[in-house]
């Protein structure tokens, strides 16, 4: 996870999670619209989740 990467995470979370697939963007924009915190904390569990 990159500093970019949590920099997008947490202006436009949806974003930041596009390269993981439909589901993650489907996920984080519905949490998103829920409430921005929401949306941010799980793109970044998604972004953490699956680094090498």
């Amino acid at each position: 996870m990159t500093f970019w990467q949590v920099l997008l995470a947490i202006i436009f979370p949806p974003l930041a999670v596009l390269h993981r697939g439909c589901g993650s963007v489907l996920i984080v924009l519905l949490l998103t619209a829920a409430g921005w915190v929401p949306g941010v904390i799980a793109a970044l569990i998604i972004l953490n989740k699956n680094e090498n």
